[in-house]
């Protein structure tokens, strides 16, 4: 279950970070969340899944889908994420390869702003 869902702005990154487990149960909540940022135009998003516990095939469908939606828009969502276990999920799903890993929300927000073609 998600416990704890916060949204943020640093710099022109909107953060959204979450504790708890990202699974069936709480994607559609991570999905509402992305629609609604890009409907108001952000889409550049992080999404802090330092304080996440578990996550499942749909927490990684949602994320997929964040990705596809913020990039479609000209966006780009990069990943907080520093837990071996939660990245080995990534890792064995190949998505390492299409997501950016940060250790902490400093370090993504710092990345600077790519508006997509």
């Amino acid at each position: 279950m998600l416990s704890d869902f916060r949204r943020s702005v640093r710099d022109q990154w909107v953060v959204l970070a979450m504790s708890g487990e990202l699974d069936l149960g709480s994607a559609p909540r991570l999905h509402q969340a992305v629609v609604a940022e890009v409907a108001d135009g952000n889409s550049h998003l992080v999404v802090d899944l330092s304080s996440v516990d578990f996550i499942d095939s749909a927490g990684l469908g949602a994320i997929i889908g964040a990705l596809r939606r913020v990039r479609a828009h000209g966006g780009d969502l990069l990943l907080v994420c520093f837990e071996q276990r939660l990245l080995r999920v990534f890792e064995m799903c190949d998505l390492d390869r299409v997501f950016s890993f940060y250790a902490d929300v400093d370090s993504a927000v710092a990345t600077p702003v790519r508006v997509r073609a």
